[in-house]
């Protein structure tokens, strides 16, 4: 990572001063002999309030994406991490006849354990097999290298072999379910049809093999324009989707995103609105689109400018959900020459969200963590996500799929300039990841900063750190809700190490079983160092 001056404030997090990586995400620490935790799915994420009144964290990763556990600072500075990208990106391209000239990760990407392999249920676009869109299906021994194999189960046009599993159906949400008992409902998929509703719209589908797919649903479960991003939430016991509404905010009609959750797959409740832009997101409009303006080909028009959401991806964290806003910035409705198909024209970036009840949402960085390529670049124009991110050892992994077009590019729309498609215009599908949970740290510079944390109740019996301290130092104390120091755990040992799972000690001792029970705040204190995350582990 690039070193840089961190700043300095002495408010609580909501008034701290941010900053943002420019480079790529810090390379993975050494993570020692130390085995993996149990993945997020088998620790528990209760909602109910702890007794003490204190913040219930349980034995679960707090991580500083999200500020619920930040009390006050003094000298701290908040930097965003975006994704490493992989250097063979991208991963993959359009080049069977029937995937159309170009293919998006409008899909799912999932590790199999029990089959020791990556699945992939991507998009593909208008080819003589398939004239409208298609899901296609890619196996990965690595997630690096992907093969195409023609297990096809769509119907094409003209018949013939292909890799199509799903036709008309793009947006495949797909769920790997170990707990379902019929083995003909183990993979469940919610995907968006694109034929006229009620055969259209968002539907329901169910496989024993990822492959051969049966609709469930003979009407829409919500409404939904056409992007929607579902996932299954072990710990609430529930599906969630977060499809796309068109709502006015601020006097016109935007794209925005709503909940909708559901107990069996198969009821789903009304969707209620909770994602939407603000007032922030619009001032900084005129920035983004200064700076993707080698690949827009229509002048900004003021009166258009905006911002809106175009889809969501999302990443289960122990403690909150990190979710991968599209922000679509809209800087002209694109509406000449006159033989050109009007449509919002603009650019795409992936950015940062964090929810703990997927109702209320924090976006304190309105910068890219999956950063627009350079100009010509394959994913210079316009990104998009996987419906999620996943964990895959001690890394996250998000694929993601990228064009060097804009929205209302008329590659796009317009057959006149078809020739154009895959050769001047093209797309692929890449992949970035980040160390465990290192999206966001708390950072203290040669001065010492302090991070006091919110009163903590906590089940675990030691308190581990996923930390940066290998040029610096962290000490850490333990003080009662009134900020009074505990005894025997004033400073602690120190630690100046890189890792990903680092235990605190004072003086050699780790163990905290006799505060169970009892609220506690935890005060950081950071030379040279940056805080990912903290836990009270068993």
């Amino acid at each position: 990572m690039q070193r840089r001056e961190f700043l300095r404030t002495t408010a609580s997090l909501g008034g701290a001063a941010l900053s943002v990586t420019t480079g790529l995400a810090a390379a993975a620490p050494e993570v020692g002999s130390k085995a993996s935790p149990a993945p997020p799915s088998a620790l528990p994420r209760p909602t109910a309030p702890s007794p003490s009144g204190a913040v219930n964290v349980g034995t679960r990763a707090q991580l500083l994406a999200d500020a619920t556990v930040v009390g006050s600072t003094v000298g701290i500075a908040f930097t965003s991490h975006p994704g490493r990208k992989h250097a063979s990106n991208p991963l993959l391209k359009a080049d069977r006849p029937w995937e159309g000239w170009r293919i998006n990760i409008y899909g799912t990407v999932l590790f199999d354990e029990e089959e020791n392999i990556f699945k992939m249920w991507y998009g593909g676009h208008t080819s003589a097999a398939f004239p409208d869109f298609a899901t296609l299906y890619a196996v990965s021994p690595d997630g690096i290298h992907w093969e195409k194999p023609l297990v096809g189960t769509a119907v094409a046009v003209g018949g013939g072999r292909h890799n199509a599993v799903l036709a008309h159906g793009q947006i495949a949400n797909v769920f790997l379910d170990r707990t379902e008992t019929d083995r003909a409902r183990r993979y469940k998929m919610l995907a968006y049809d694109h034929r006229p509703k009620p055969t259209g719209g968002p539907h329901l589908l169910t496989s024993p093999d990822g492959l051969n797919w049966t609709r469930v649903s003979t009407a829409n479960p919500f409404r939904s324009n056409d992007v929607v991003t579902a996932f299954r939430d072990p710990e609430r016991m529930q599906y969630v989707a977060l499809p796309k509404f068109s709502t006015p905010v601020r006097g016109v009609v935007r794209r925005c995103f709503a909940l909708s959750t559901s107990a069996d797959f198969m009821t789903w409740t009304d969707p209620r609105l909770v994602l939407q832009p603000d007032r922030q997101d619009d001032a900084g409009s005129l920035g983004r689109i200064a700076e993707v303006r080698a690949v827009l080909d229509v002048p900004d028009d003021p009166a258009l400018m905006r911002t809106e959401f175009y889809g969501v991806g999302t990443y289960q964290a122990e403690s909150c959900l990190v979710a991968f806003p599209w922000v679509f910035t809209i800087n002209n409705s694109a509406r000449f020459p006159r033989n050109r198909t009007p449509n919002h024209e603009g650019p795409c970036e992936i950015q940062l969200a964090t929810s703990r009840d997927l109702e209320t949402w924090q976006r304190p960085f309105r910068t890219p963590v999956v950063p627009l390529g350079p100009a010509n670049a394959w994913d210079s124009g316009f990104l998009t996500t996987a419906s999620h991110a996943f964990r895959h050892r001690d890394e996250v992994r998000l694929y993601y799929g990228g064009g060097n077009y804009t929205h209302g590019n008329p590659v796009l729309y317009d057959e006149y300039q078809g020739h154009e498609r895959g050769t001047t215009y093209t797309s692929g599908i890449g992949l970035v990841t980040w160390a465990l949970d290192r999206f966001v740290s708390a950072d203290g510079a040669s001065e010492a900063g302090t991070l006091l944390t919110v009163p903590l109740h906590f089940t675990g019996t030691r308190l581990e750190l996923n930390v940066d301290a290998a040029r610096g130092r962290v000490t850490v104390e333990l003080v009662d809700a009134a900020g009074r120091e505990i005894r025997d755990r004033g400073r602690s040992d120190p630690i100046t190490t890189d890792g990903l799972r680092t235990t605190v000690t004072w003086a050699g001792k780790s163990d905290l079983a006799a505060l169970r029970g009892t609220p506690v705040r935890i005060r950081f204190t950071l030379q040279q160092a940056q805080l990912f995350s903290f836990a009270f582990r068993a």
